[in-house]
């Protein structure tokens, strides 16, 4: 294929789902569509630190059913649950605000991830944060692919650089790959993030790639 296709976009409908389920919904395709970009924009700024790394909606006829994936479920949670409960009153606020009420309850569901270093969204966020505290670019992301590669599950990582690197005047890309990443099997289980961080020399594009073996129907 000559162009370059999101690897997720890539496999939806084979090995991946929507992100957006909507359940017997009818004639809000624009207003749910608008409600759904916009909220999920909300939260992961409002959540950039907590490493989440993904974002799921589910609408029913009465409920929006809100599913955040975290490595660090008990920073949203909160100490007995306040957090949530302040998360949930946040998310109804926002919706109020730019008009896009639900047609029913608000629920949020906060999902932990058990192996964060085999997640591609963490893995960016934690090579955001090295660039961040102005760590050797190189050391980062080849301790990110060390550790990445040490996860049983994990057959292939790629983690790509762009911008002004060490603080150079002329913008680069580095790359540094371990193992296999084949972007064209659609039954190839690939995880890929794209993520932006800034540092004082302008801003840093990260893209990773995690290749965790092919998924077969179960028999």
């Amino acid at each position: 294929m000559t162009h370059t296709v999101h690897p997720y976009s890539h496999r939806l409908g084979i090995i991946r789902d929507w992100k957006s389920r909507w359940f017997g919904v009818k004639n809000k395709y624009k207003e749910f569509l608008k409600s759904d970009v916009l909220l999920r924009e909300y939260l992961e700024k409002k959540l950039r630190d907590n490493y989440v790394s993904n974002i799921e909606m589910e609408r029913g006829e009465k409920v929006l059913r809100i599913i955040i994936e975290t490595s660090r479920p008990g920073m949203i949670i909160g100490r007995s649950g306040d957090g949530a409960v302040k998360l949930k009153k946040d998310i109804s606020a926002f919706l109020n605000k730019h008009k896009l009420s639900p047609l029913g309850e608000v629920k949020v569901d906060i999902k932990e991830i058990k192996s964060p270093e085999s997640n591609a969204t963490i893995v960016a966020q934690m090579v955001a944060d090295g660039l961040e505290k102005r760590l050797p670019f190189r050391r980062v992301v080849k301790q990110m692919v060390e550790k990445v590669m040490a996860n049983r599950d994990v057959l292939g990582v790629k983690i790509e650089l762009s911008g002004r690197l060490g603080g150079a005047s002329m913008a680069r890309q580095e790359k540094i790959k371990k193992g296999r990443i084949p972007l064209q099997t659609f039954r190839a289980d690939v995880d890929f993030c794209k993520y932006k961080t800034r540092v004082p020399y302008g801003g840093v594009g990260i893209k990773v790639w995690i290749y965790k073996g092919e998924v077969f129907a179960k028999k």
